[in-house]
């Protein structure tokens, strides 16, 4: 026994590492069957797997170049990060972008931009940039409301992000004046900061859930009785990660806190179906919309990505006969977003957004009701160009969602899914979202939001506009091919957009009061 213990103390530092690599190769070549490459090529097929883990931070920061990665390349990120920390945004030596390339969008300026004189609303607070369409007006709901900013947060729910990620977006939208959307884990307390919020709820009815699983209209009344802050409510008919695809809650995920806010029980699996039970059809789905905007008084609107366009056409001819409808449709883009979902479905199932949105858009100006809805846009569009672009195809406000998320410290990791995100916005996990500073974090979120709008009002006066809602087809032009280089966006989806009515920024600043409650004598 003695020798032994000898002969171990003997060992040096590089002993060890040469009979732990001896033991590793045991167990690849006799033990372990998973691996080919590990077996085949022992100790050195560990590097593989290694390498391969690592390849995407390895391309993030060393390989791509600063236009080349998806979902947001470089050069978006570093826009979005130093704008959030007030940093200098600004590049030098003109733009390292290729002008020419496909789908590239071209903002005609005026030889005259807009003049802005002392008594302007921008004059003082160059960020003051309200939604120029009242939510609800239309159809005459109680309460209707005009969101005091163009930019808000998007669906992304409680469970899905950390509680001081949602903490940090609602604290933030409330210093910035914009809208905080819940997405479809319900209502948190961390929804509660201050921050005007819509409620959005999908085929799960998490927050308005019955015991059945289906929805409760009572808790949706108390819901909004106990929370004056909600003011408006939007039914998810599918997102743009995965349309027409349900979900599934695990059981280790729920905790008591989840379990009380989505409804549903502690541990146990909750499945969201691809189909709501509220409705089978169209016209029940205006029936839907009607009774929640009846028993609450709120407007009430929908959201989806888009593909066929046969039951929209349904839906449309119902408004037009009826005059009831939903106030106000969010339309998201194919290109996906905070949501995970298979290959398949992200990369193929639901058109892109500029597609889907100009379709749905055409058809309802068709129908002649393009100016009674208030279109929101959301997929990749939380930048002033897209965004510039976005209302001259007929956008009334726009959703942010991995921009937000980015603002408050996401690192674009992709690994949203595996509850592991480094940054602790998209994890349960309490020790990587501990070092997330919610007062810090609202701060940037709202900093990002004001430095948007303010580039966003200087390229609407290089246009010769006062507000983007202004913005005509005609104004933008975009790289179509080789052969006829650019053309206006009217020429290349073939319609034009129905005029927003606009009078000036100073009669939005007289309809708004603080924090972007809107006076509803001004409708009557």
């Amino acid at each position: 026994m003695n020798n032994v213990l000898d002969f171990l103390s003997n060992i040096s530092w590089l002993g060890w590492i040469l009979i732990g690599l001896a033991l590793i190769a045991i167990r690849d070549i006799f033990f372990q069957k998973s691996h080919t490459i590990s077996h085949n090529f022992p100790i050195i097929g560990h590097l593989r797997y290694l390498l391969e883990s690592i390849g995407p931070e390895m391309r993030q920061y060393f390989v791509a170049n600063n236009r080349e990665e998806l979902p947001f390349n470089r050069i978006e990120r570093g826009w979005i990060y130093a704008s959030a920390k007030k940093e200098n945004n600004y590049e030098g030596f003109g733009t390292d972008r290729d002008i020419y390339e496909h789908q590239h969008v071209f903002i005609n300026n005026a030889m005259m931009p807009f003049k802005i004189d002392k008594n302007h609303p921008n004059s003082i607070d160059k960020t003051f940039l309200p939604c120029a369409k009242i939510i609800g007006a239309f159809n005459k709901r109680e309460r209707p409301y005009r969101p005091a900013s163009v930019i808000n947060v998007s669906a992304m729910s409680y469970g899905s992000l950390s509680a001081r990620a949602v903490d940090s977006l609602n604290k933030g939208v409330e210093i910035a004046g914009a809208y905080h959307n819940t997405g479809e884990g319900g209502l948190s307390p961390y929804h509660s900061n201050g921050g005007d919020v819509v409620f959005h709820f999908g085929t799960g009815y998490f927050g308005v859930r019955s015991e059945d699983g289906g929805f409760s209209m009572e808790k949706m009344q108390q819901l909004v009785k106990d929370n004056p802050f909600i003011r408006a409510i939007e039914v998810k008919l599918s997102q743009g990660a995965k349309p027409g695809k349900g979900g599934v809650l695990p059981g280790a995920k729920i905790t008591k806190e989840i379990a009380k806010i989505r409804g549903v029980e502690v541990g146990k699996d909750v499945l969201s179906p691809p189909n709501h039970k509220a409705f089978s059809n169209v016209p029940e789905m205006v029936d839907f919309v009607e009774n929640i905007a009846e028993a609450t008084g709120l407007p009430v609107g929908i959201k989806a990505a888009i593909g066929k366009l046969d039951q929209w056409e349904e839906l449309a001819e119902i408004m037009l006969k009826t005059g009831k409808g939903p106030d106000f449709i969010t339309i998201d883009g194919g290109e996906g977003g905070t949501g995970a979902a298979p290959p398949s479905f992200a990369d193929h199932v639901s058109l892109p957004w500029v597609y889907g949105f100009s379709d749905l858009y055409k058809l309802f100006k068709h129908k002649g009701l393009s100016e009674r809805i208030v279109f929101i846009g959301s997929g990749k569009l939380g930048f002033p160009a897209k965004a510039a672009m976005a209302f001259a195809m007929g956008i009334d406000c726009i959703n942010v969602a991995r921009e937000a998320m980015m603002s408050i410290g996401c690192i674009q990791a992709q690994i949203c899914h595996t509850n592991r995100c480094p940054s602790g916005v998209a994890t349960q996990s309490k020790w990587l979202q501990s070092g997330i500073d919610p007062t810090l974090k609202s701060e940037r979120l709202a900093q990002y939001f004001k430095t948007f709008k303010k580039e966003l009002i200087e390229i609407t006066h290089a246009a010769g506009y006062e507000h983007p809602c202004q913005f005509k087809m005609s104004d933008i032009e975009i790289n179509v091919d080789d052969h006829n280089l650019s053309k206006e966006l009217d020429r290349t989806y073939m319609y034009r957009k129905t005029p927003v009515p606009f009078t000036s920024m100073q009669d939005l600043k007289d309809c708004l009061y603080l924090g972007g409650n809107y006076n509803k004598t001004q409708i009557d």
